[in-house]
């Protein structure tokens, strides 16, 4: 489960009418947010209070699922703050209405019209910090409706709004959004995991301790997946050693769910065992609060509707609403407690099924990865038996028509003789270049890294271009045919950005994950359009790229946006 910080947008009142509604809506307490606008008599305070008040309502009914009624305050609350010419106001009321509406499967929706009045209002205001903070409000609306796209592109657009305000902290939460976009909604680990590192850097930095603990966590979700045990705990651990102020108890509950469901699956029972305990105690103490609160809120009314009777009657009724109350308390716990136990149980048995589908999977892929070895050994004996060949029998054979044909220099014909014989010396040289091919080259002799470190060292020589390569568990060799096929995916790569993006920057990171091999390469340069780039028509030599990376039955996933640089990302199964 990955954590994020959700901005929301409240349009306070001048006085003190809705003190008691935002505690409220601070403390998250939806009864009490109900009995507090319930408590407000609209007919009889200003326009402006009363859209403050259609505003609340409409995200009050909107968390309840109500969206009809939801929809129906935001659009009159919209209508008076636009009359009173309120526009910090009527942003969040935009920001509501895109919310409410695109959360309508069924609806044909398109979100652009209200997004551009968003825009138009942020850029009157000319307030840096403003746009920013609405176009992260809007890139959450197309977060929550699954749209990674739109959400990637808006979040992009708040990093140079952020750096011009010199405020670091929300950039490196701009990398922690896009991150959580690329695990929770395109899958993709690898990009996901690569923001959520630029992101922790930027957040170490700065101390910011609360946004620091919620990347710790998505960092140990990602390696959670990945099936990294240690790096997950490590990253878990780190989270939930933070300390920070606001919505403690929440983010610990997502803490303890992800830590109890880490150990589980990584048969650490024990440690499984501690932080499911660790969950339900503080389930049950939030719980417990709640129910504490309730209970005095029942009180008070009951003793200001009793004012008038006898203070023996007050204290009898009021001792029989105690019993009920704890008798009804005690029966909700055990029962949430059993509840709980039957969906451990429930869970634990869905697990033991998964593991055991899992360990088929295994015992098919190893028998399958014997037979591609057993392939490979015999096309590698094949070529060393060919290569014997060319070199004994058939080097040999023309050494001896060689030392036969020097007979023929006895006789008058030395014009015959010479050309002949240099005829023969190419055909004799050529069997030993065929002979010794196998074991001629860069990357044969030196292997994959040393010739892409090479390649960027020659490129970033000529001072147009700067080439990094970031390498991690490359320390053994790969096989000889897939560095070459890897070395000329890479090579085609780096040419395109030479030929097409004007760069000035460019990494290349590999990253042996053991069963996979990651590439990715970005650049600085002027960005493209990717949907441009279909299978009909793919330019710029990624046409031959995609063959290759087709042939080794890896992926490819491009990420660009013009003057946003270029990323490439290669996946290939080892």
């Amino acid at each position: 489960m990955s954590v994020s910080t959700f901005l929301t947008g409240i349009c306070y009142s001048q006085d003190t009418l809705f003190d008691d509604l935002y505690m409220a809506i601070e403390n998250g307490n939806s009864d009490k947010i109900q009995q507090e606008l319930q408590s407000i008599d609209t007919s009889l305070i200003k326009p402006y209070d009363k859209a403050t008040w259609l505003y609340h309502y409409a995200d009050f009914e909107f968390s309840r699922d109500n969206h009809h009624l939801a929809y129906e305050a935001i659009m009159k609350s919209n209508s008076i703050f636009n009359t009173l010419k309120e526009f910090d106001d009527l942003i969040d009321c935009y920001i509501l209405e895109l919310a409410i509406l695109s959360h309508q499967n069924n609806l044909k929706y398109d979100p652009r019209e209200t997004i551009k009045k968003l825009e138009d209002l942020a850029l009157q205001k000319k307030d840096t910090n403003a746009i920013r903070a609405t176009f992260t409000n809007i890139a959450i609306s197309f977060m929550d409706i699954d749209r990674a796209e739109e959400a990637i592109s808006y979040f992009r657009k708040t990093i140079p709004l952020a750096l011009s305000l010199k405020d670091s902290v929300r950039e490196g939460h701009a990398y922690a959004n896009i991150a959580i976009v690329h695990n929770t909604i395109n899958n993709n680990l690898d990009s996901a995991l690569y923001y959520n590192e630029k992101a922790k850097s930027i957040l170490e930095h700065f101390n910011d301790h609360q946004s620091l603990a919620y990347n710790y966590n998505n960092l140990a979700d990602i390696h959670k997946q990945l099936n990294d045990c240690d790096l997950a705990s490590k990253y878990f651990l780190k989270a939930d050693s933070i300390s920070f102020k606001d919505n403690i108890a929440k983010s610990k509950i997502i803490f303890y769910e992800n830590m109890s469901s880490l150990y589980l699956e990584c048969n650490d029972y024990k440690n499984a065992s501690l932080y499911f305990d660790k969950l339900i105690k503080l389930k049950d103490s939030i719980n417990e609060f709640d129910q504490n609160v309730a209970i005095e809120q029942l009180n008070n009314e009951k003793l200001r509707a009793n004012n008038l009777e006898s203070e023996a009657n007050a204290k009898k009724k009021q001792n029989l609403v105690y019993g009920l109350l704890g008798i009804l308390a005690l029966g909700s716990i055990i029962a949430f407690l059993l509840f709980k136990n039957t969906k451990r149980k429930q869970k634990l048995a869905e697990q033991d099924k998964e593991l055991e589908t899992q360990k088929l999977t295994t015992v098919l892929k190893e028998q399958e990865l014997k037979s591609i070895d057993a392939m490979i050994e015999g096309q590698e004996k094949e070529r060393q038996r060919i290569a014997n060949d060319l070199h004994d029998d058939l080097g040999g054979l023309m050494a001896t028509v060689k030392l036969h044909f020097n007979a023929l220099k006895d006789k008058q014909t030395p014009e015959l003789y010479d050309k002949t014989n240099q005829l023969i010396d190419e055909a004799y040289d050529k069997v030993r270049t065929v002979a010794h091919a196998k074991n001629s080259g860069v990357i044969a002799k030196q292997g994959l890294l040393k010739a892409i470190n090479d390649m960027a060292e020659n490129i970033s020589a000529s001072n147009k271009i700067k080439i990094d390569v970031i390498d991690h568990g490359l320390e053994n060799r790969l096989e000889n045919s897939l560095e070459l096929t890897i070395f000329r995916i890479i090579q085609e790569l780096i040419t395109n950005i030479i030929k097409h993006a004007s760069a000035t920057e460019a990494t290349i990171h590999i990253t042996n994950h053991e069963d996979s091999l990651n590439i990715m390469v970005e650049d600085n340069g002027i960005g493209f359009n990717p949907s441009q780039v279909t299978k009909t028509n793919k330019g710029m030599g990624i046409s031959s790229i995609d063959k290759r990376i087709e042939h080794l039955e890896g992926s490819m996933t491009i990420e660009s946006e013009k003057k946003q640089g270029t990323t490439i990302i290669i996946d290939i199964p080892l």
